[in-house]
């Protein structure tokens, strides 16, 4: 009896999306895939989403935050409001008991990031900060072949990622840098959280450049940034959202969330120039209901990602590694699993690891306050032009990196290499 009883599955984790925009479509397409979640509960303030929601699945919808977190049926809240509500809509849901995946940015200030934490804290409730390429299964396979030594000492990384970022439909916050706008709290993020997972999480100093060359998109949209670690290995991030270079040209064709790719560069500026309400665009191309939520046929990725060390290099490919050594490039696969959307339920199985097992995740308050803190330097950087020292950075819960198997566990689907 006892036996049994051991062996019953947990029951899956009733979830709640706030937000249905192109953040929240991916998650729920994600969250219906995995078997150790359930979707109980959508919020936008939009009808046509919430009413694409209630279509397809048996769940509530309302209007704003406070529905789901009236919810006895949610458990999870996935907070994908816009930047300038994360601290209010994180501290709500703590307050009501509600464990917290936190889209990046967590926040516009380390004051805001504090906060959230102390409400967490305070509420004892996990809270996940959801910077999704950093849990891209060929970073997290990169990641534990750096930490086990076999290549030798890490030395460099570099990153860089050209996209239309800047031109695709706005609202005006996303052009306006003080309330989160541009790349630096969107896009440089994901760079950020990858190299800093890569490179054990402690960041020392941070020297920059960004630009903002269209005066119509007044907020940054290239960045150039180095940043040196703690344990002497250093990273160089590029990143420009102005649509004239797509990198994914080098990355054999294929979009960041790792659909077959029909390469045409300065697309989105000549569709901007044609579109007449860009807010009303916004929504209707990217909220939820207006995709598909087929499963991609290849990893997703951002942008191009190099790892240097003594022995070898690595680098994403369309399905998984490949490494350089000196016997020449060898291609690693990573199995996909039944995952539908790889990196968000990735971001999934750590809540769930957190919650069931009582595992610590690697991407808590602090390591997204950390996250936080170097993209602030990077701004304060290039407006400063000098070099900036960091106080705030967090290493790498190794616990979490390196988590034991669970037979029992739908929460936790690892990616792992094809022999």
């Amino acid at each position: 009896m006892m036996a049994a009883a051991m062996s019953k599955k947990p029951e899956p984790i009733g979830l709640g999306i706030a937000g249905l925009g192109m953040a929240g479509a991916v998650m729920v397409q994600a969250a219906a895939a995995h078997p150790g979640y359930v979707l109980r509960a959508a919020a936008d303030p939009h009808p046509a989403p919430r009413a694409a929601f209630a279509r397809d699945f048996e769940a509530k919808v309302c209007d704003d935050i406070g529905g789901l977190c009236d919810d006895p049926d949610v458990e999870v809240i996935y907070v994908a409001t816009p930047h300038q509500f994360h601290r209010p809509h994180a501290i709500l849901a703590a307050e009501h008991g509600k464990h917290i995946i936190l889209e990046k940015p967590m926040a516009l200030t380390l004051a805001d990031c504090d906060a959230i934490i102390a409400a967490v804290e305070r509420a004892n409730v996990k809270l996940i900060v959801g910077h999704t390429h950093s849990f891209d299964p060929q970073i997290h396979v990169m990641r534990l072949m750096i930490a086990s030594g076999a290549l030798g000492r890490l030395g460099m990384i570099h990153t860089f990622n050209y996209t239309n970022f800047l031109y695709r439909p706005r609202r005006p916050e996303e052009l306006d840098t003080a309330q989160g706008g541009g790349i630096l709290f969107n896009q440089v993020p994901h760079q950020v959280d990858i190299v800093r997972l890569l490179a054990g999480g402690l960041v020392r100093s941070v020297r920059a450049q960004t630009t903002a060359l269209d005066p119509t998109r007044p907020t940054e949209g290239s960045c150039a940034a180095l940043l040196q670690f703690d344990n002497g290995a250093a990273a160089s991030l590029v990143y420009s959202g102005y649509d004239y270079f797509d990198s994914d040209e080098w990355h054999f064709d294929i979009s960041e969330r790792g659909t077959p790719k029909t390469l045409d560069h300065g697309a989105a500026r000549r569709m901007l120039m044609q579109t007449a309400d860009e807010v009303r665009a916004r929504t209707e191309s990217f909220a939820y209901g207006t995709n598909s939520g087929a499963m991609p046929p290849h990893q997703p990725h951002f942008g191009i990602t190099i790892a240097t060390c003594e022995q070898a290099e690595l680098r994403a490919s369309a399905d998984g590694l490949i490494k350089y050594d000196q016997m020449g490039p060898m291609k690693i696969n990573i199995e996909r699993g039944g995952y539908v959307m790889p990196g968000r339920q990735q971001v999934l199985d750590e809540m769930g690891r957190a919650l069931r097992f009582g595992r610590r995740p690697i991407h808590h308050g602090r390591w997204g306050k950390a996250t936080l803190e170097v993209a602030l330097a990077i701004q304060q950087s290039a407006k400063e032009g000098r070099e900036i020292r960091l106080e705030h950075q967090v290493t790498v819960a190794e616990e979490e990196l390196f988590p034991e198997d669970d037979a029992e566990s739908d929460v936790h689907i690892t990616a792992r290499i094809v022999d």
